[in-house]
This record gives C-alpha cells, structure tokens and sequence, in this order.
C-alpha cells in the first residue's frame, strides 16, 4: 500500500522539535511534519468560519471549545486533505507529543495497514482500551479491535482515503474538538478501531506541555455545573454508542479488553 506519515507539530513548540526527530526515526513508513494551525493566531471571524458553538451533530456538544482545539481540528483537517491531495492508500497521522516503541508498532502497524482500507481509521490509543469491544482482527501477536464507545484523543492513527475524504465532507463546520467528532460513528459513518498493543506513549510532559489546554480557573458553581454537563454528554455518547454497536457485536462477537 501507498502510505505515509504526517507528524503535526506546531512551529512555535520548539522544545518539541527533538521528539518530532525521534518520530521520524521510529516511523516504519516514509514520514514528513505538517505544521499545524495555530488557533490562538486565528481571530474570531477565522474560527467562526469553521466553528460553531451551536447544535449541529448529535449529541449536542455542552461547551464551547478554545483556539488550541480548534486550531488541533483544522489540522487533522489538513492531514486528511493531504491524504486525499496525494492519491494515498492511506496516511498514518501522528501528533508531536508521542514515543514510538519501534519494534512493538512496527508489529501491529503491519496488521493494521492491511486491513485499514476495509476498517477506514485505526487508532493507537496511548492509553489503555477498555470496556466492551469486538475483535475485527488478529496477527503478530496484536489486535485490532472495535470498541463500543470509540476512546478519546488522537495522538497516532492510521486514516485510509475514503475515511479522510468522508471526515473531510462531514467536518466543513464542526462544534466540538476532534476527538469528540470520531467518536460519532452514527453521524461519520466509521466504526474508528483500535490497535491492541498500541507502540505509542505519551510524552505531553516531557516535550514541554500540552499546546491546546486554556483552562481558566473557575468558581466552585461553575465546576459543578460543568461536571454535570460533562456527565449528560457522556451518558448520551454512550447510548448512541450502544446502539450502533449492535449490528457490529452480532457478527464479530464480543471481548472484554483489560
């Protein structure tokens, strides 16, 4: 297949530009840096053009997103572009705060780039999976599995064509930060999987903090309505989730992943 790698790597971070080399280094694919798009540079007539604090998929999303995540959006945005522009069979799309375990993602990168044009998105969660999910594939001693409810955060994922083509055609406008969007599989169509081991760790601390928080404190009323807010979000993402997962699990069956 026909695949590269995008690192995206705001220009201004460059206490992060050492892990950017170190990605590049443990990419099993050709690679190149994307720079990403700066929301904090963006005035509010810029980020009205993509963003909307509005309805506009389901679930309406509760709060209002700042220029880092906007900024986080439009560049996956310009990753998946880049996949369709060049003919790509698909492109593996990496942000500049991860570690890549060579040897482990050099495994499960294999059984995932063969199967990613049926699949569509394959993510490697520096996370743990958990919860219910259904294998969809198996090899080299890896997993790729589908789970109910699609994890956040986009630190490394394998997009093919027709998935980048498709977020491209759904996400013009978008109301919520990237990760929240794939979790809607009944609104992009695609059943984002996950790569069990991943090969990929966090390394937001050590490459000088995340560029996207702008967390302000607020008052004790505030947070609790907000906990609240957050906690009916997920109550809804998870009864969507629920109910798209059925046509899946009756076919593959269903595992629990530790």
């Amino acid at each position: 297949m026909n695949i590269q790698a995008f690192i995206i790597h705001l220009k201004r971070a460059e206490q992060r530009r050492s892990q950017v080399d170190r990605i590049i280094a443990g990419c099993p694919v050709k690679a190149q840096v994307i720079d990403a798009v700066d929301g904090r540079t963006m005035s509010e007539l810029e980020q009205s053009r993509f963003y909307r604090f509005e309805k506009l998929f389901e679930p309406r999303y509760p709060f209002r997103i700042g220029p880092g995540e906007i900024g986080c959006f439009l560049s996956h945005r310009k990753a998946w572009q880049k996949i369709v522009d060049d003919g790509l069979d698909a492109g593996l799309i990496i942000e500049d705060d991860v570690e890549i375990d060579t040897p482990v993602f050099g495994r499960v990168f294999d059984l995932a780039s063969r199967h990613v044009g049926k699949l569509g998105y394959v993510q490697f969660q520096v996370r743990t999976v958990t919860g219910t999910a259904t294998t969809v594939a198996t090899g080299n001693d890896c997993r790729l599995v589908a789970p109910v409810i699609v994890p956040l955060r986009t630190s490394a994922q394998l997009v093919s064509r027709s998935a980048a083509s498709r977020l491209l055609e759904k996400t013009g406008t978008f109301d919520r930060p990237v990760d929240g969007m794939l979790q809607l599989k009944w609104e992009t169509g695609l059943d984002v999987v996950c790569a069990v081991p991943s090969g990929v760790s966090d390394r937001t601390a050590e490459s000088g903090g995340s560029t996207i928080s702008n967390r302000r404190r607020q008052g004790v009323a505030s947070n609790i309505r907000r906990e609240i807010l957050r906690w009916r979000y997920r109550l809804e993402i998870s009864r969507l989730s629920r109910r798209h997962a059925g046509r899946e699990q009756s076919v593959f069956g269903s595992v629990g992943i530790d």
